[in-house]
């Protein structure tokens, strides 16, 4: 793969609004089957590195990386030598004179991430760390985007923990025009000061607003969208042993839908029903949350497709 070509995405602050939106339009081109996937990365070898669990990350990125053309090889937690030793920034400059791509996953140092980019050969995808998971954002995007044929002016209210990805929603739906993003978060649970901080810049920007409370008080009406995430965030463990207490007014029940009926529902998954949801939300007629799981598949394409230097900020394909 040519070396100037390739692009790293480690963090939503990676991309340009236009490369951003060109990744949702494109993600939503292969899911709705106007954009085919043939041998866009023919010839290339993707990486698959999971150092945490993983279901529909960690499949959407290999059955996109074939369903492109490329091969992958795969990792475990076990399987590098980094557990014996070797350096990061060495393990990097191996894999990068044997793979083209690399999608990892990890709930450590988000800084790791960025040793793995110091190379000059290989692109890195961040497939989630603690602070972000910008790829799942992708798939968000293109799923609003699908369902209402717009993001601009959407109104999206997010209920439940300022994890990572609440982090890359904010993130994102910040930078388009006229969106209101409301974050409601358990007290001591929110999103991370300077993340809230460049949502709030971006919103500046773009014209949209984003705001975050931490009460269930005053239910939010007229909203397009309700989402939320399992309370316990993959590979993190709560402090605080009586947390539950805080969270527990901050499930997703039918009730949210009583001022805003028309609204759907999203989740990234896993869930838990019973206490980030409720089974009747998860599986009720507003809910989306299954095909945003299989827009993961069809987002990782486009990622994959901009990492390797194939599809240009205008959202066509091609070498750049």
């Amino acid at each position: 793969m040519n070396a100037a070509a390739i692009r790293h995405l480690i963090s939503t602050h990676d991309l340009t609004d236009a490369e951003l939106t060109s990744l949702v339009e494109r993600g939503a081109g292969f899911a709705d089957g106007t954009i085919y996937p043939s041998d866009q990365l023919a010839g290339l070898v993707v990486g698959i590195l999971f150092l945490k669990t993983s279901t529909r990350t960690r499949t959407s990125f290999s059955t996109a990386a074939l369903r492109l053309g490329a091969q992958i090889v795969s990792y475990g937690p076990n399987d590098l030598q980094t557990n014996t030793g070797e350096s990061l920034s060495d393990t990097a400059e191996v894999l990068s004179r044997m793979l083209d791509m690399l999608v990892v996953r990890t709930s450590g140092d988000p800084a790791d991430l960025r040793t793995l980019a110091g190379q000059q050969r290989m692109a890195v995808v961040n497939a989630m760390t603690a602070d972000e998971h910008p790829t799942q954002a992708v798939a968000d995007l293109t799923t609003l985007l699908r369902h209402f044929g717009h993001v601009d002016g959407l109104r999206i209210c997010y209920v439940g923990e300022g994890n990572n990805t609440a982090a890359a929603l904010a993130l994102t739906l910040s930078r388009f025009k006229g969106v209101h993003l409301e974050l409601r978060t358990p007290p001591g649970y929110g999103l991370e000061p300077a993340i809230l901080s460049s949502a709030v810049e971006n919103a500046a920007n773009s014209g949209a607003t984003v705001t975050e409370l931490h009460t269930m008080d005053s239910a939010p009406a007229g909203f397009d969208a309700f989402y939320t995430t399992r309370w316990q965030t993959t590979g993190t463990i709560k402090p605080d042993p009586h947390w539950r207490d805080a969270f527990t007014p901050f499930q997703v029940t039918s009730a949210l839908w009583d001022k805003s009926p028309e609204a759907v529902f999203l989740h990234d998954l896993p869930a838990h029903r019973g206490e980030d949801v409720t089974t009747e939300v998860l599986e009720g007629p507003h809910s989306l949350a299954f095909d945003q799981a299989e827009n993961k598949m069809y987002a990782a394409m486009a990622v994959l497709e901009w990492c390797a230097g194939r599809l240009r900020s205008d959202g066509s394909s091609g070498t750049a």
